[in-house]
């Protein structure tokens, strides 16, 4: 392994009922490797907090099998006066508690800074994988998405904020300049975790209640209502770079054969890359409207399933 050429190490969790989400995701944003469960190295550089799966990134700024290489590289770190610094070993990097502890402690001696474990000015990360110990500044997700779980609207089957999350990352790992489309937007949680994500969002849906949500929830969040328009997807036109679709459903039925080809159809004339999610099984549909699986998953709520592909 080349930490030279990967030189950023996340930590991630995710509950099994979303294991597959949180892999397909990582897939796509990191384009790394995974070491170890909770741990993948890349040489992508992105913030912790576009993921609701990970807990921090290690910027690698040395790698050694000699414990005494780290020591002394840790040793010539430097602190300005005063300055307070915290050493972390997390669990996901493996190894015993105490193990883990007593590697804090070996290289936590050597650093020339006054150790603060509550509010310190600095935070490093050190893990040790397959003998090789990494050692690097450590920048810690915010979690601030799950403060969205509480929204003025909402309805108990709709995208939870982590999979809303998830979807406009696969659908957009590199959004910079990207116009991205949820076309059945419902109550908007795609719209606005792409938004604070600094995405250029639009969205619009058939149902008006569901636009008078998304409107009401863009407000609370400070966001423009006008990116939220009433219509019918296969009315639309333009093209966008990526799109995400929430396939429309309730508890009593479900979408027409033929009402879910002309959406398809629709979607696959608005962009060339989608994430479509869907409770039914659409795979042939999706296919037969000119796109090509890339990759897929399926996410567990209780008894509810959804299922979701990465279209190109």
């Amino acid at each position: 392994m080349d930490y030279i050429e990967m030189p950023y190490l996340y930590i991630f969790r995710s509950h099994e009922n979303e294991s597959g989400l949180c892999s397909l995701e990582l897939e796509v944003l990191l384009q790394g490797d995974v070491l170890s469960p909770g741990l993948v190295i890349a040489r992508e550089k992105i913030d912790p907090c576009r993921s609701p799966f990970i807990l921090g990134r290690i910027d690698i700024q040395c790698a050694s099998e000699s414990l005494e290489a780290i020591g002394e590289f840790a040793a010539g770190i430097g602190f300005e006066a005063g300055e307070t610094f915290k050493l972390i070993c997390p669990k996901e990097g493996g190894g015993t508690f105490e193990e883990r502890k007593e590697l804090e402690r070996t290289v936590g001696r050597r650093m020339t800074g006054m150790a603060d474990l509550r509010s310190p000015d600095r935070v490093f990360g050190l893990v040790k994988h397959n003998g090789i110990i990494m050692l690097g500044e450590y920048h810690e997700s915010d979690r601030s998405w799950q403060e969205r779980k509480l929204k003025p609207h909402n309805y108990s089957t709709g995208l939870s904020v982590a999979l809303a999350r998830s979807a406009v990352n696969i659908a957009a790992p590199r959004p910079e300049g990207l116009r991205v489309l949820d076309p059945c937007c419902g109550m908007g949680s795609v719209l606005i975790e792409g938004l604070f994500m600094g995405m250029d969002m639009t969205g619009c849906d058939l149902n008006p209640l569901a636009v008078r949500g998304a409107k009401g929830n863009l407000r609370h969040f400070g966001y423009p209502e006008h990116i939220v328009t009433l219509g019918d997807m296969r009315n639309l036109f333009g093209r966008y770079d990526a799109a995400v679709l929430d396939m429309p459903y309730n508890l009593c039925s479900v979408l027409s054969p033929a009402d879910t080809r002309e959406m398809l159809e629709a979607l696959r004339r608005l962009t060339g890359r989608a994430v479509i999610i869907s409770t039914q099984p659409v795979q042939e549909s999706i296919v037969a409207a000119g796109f090509e699986i890339k990759g897929g998953c399926t996410v567990f709520k209780g008894t509810f399933r959804r299922s979701l592909w990465l279209c190109l």
